[in-house]
């Protein structure tokens, strides 16, 4: 069974400077342009496989996707090919609650995720 890590438990997670955790956006890439977690890395679903699982994972990862049901299964799949603690990001980048960074990797637009 994978573990889930709620929103609240990411955010202290990712505050505290003492811990390595990864967020990995399995969304397709115009959806991670349009927002997503600060920091996190977009790794679409279809790219996981054997290059994906030998390279160097820090000490926790947490696998968001839209709503939090993707993100159960590619979880699942890393945390059997991976040296980490694994776990999605319950309610996936729609039940996240804190800032979002718009554009691709290297670009920077952080603000709220809420448009209102």
């Amino acid at each position: 069974m994978v573990v889930e890590t709620t929103p609240d438990e990411l955010h202290e997670k990712l505050a505290d400077d003492e811990r390595d955790v990864a967020i990995v956006d399995i969304r397709d890439p115009s959806s991670y342009t349009s927002g997503h977690i600060p920091g996190a890395e977009n790794l679409p679903s279809s790219t996981l496989g054997p290059q994906i699982f030998e390279r160097e994972w820090p000490d926790e990862v947490v696998v968001s996707c839209y709503v939090g049901k993707s993100s159960k299964r590619v979880a699942s799949v890393l945390d059997q090919n991976v040296d980490a603690d694994v776990s999605s990001l319950r309610g996936g980048f729609d039940g996240w609650n804190g800032d979002v960074e718009r554009g691709s990797e290297g670009e920077s637009d952080v603000g709220p995720s809420s448009p209102f």
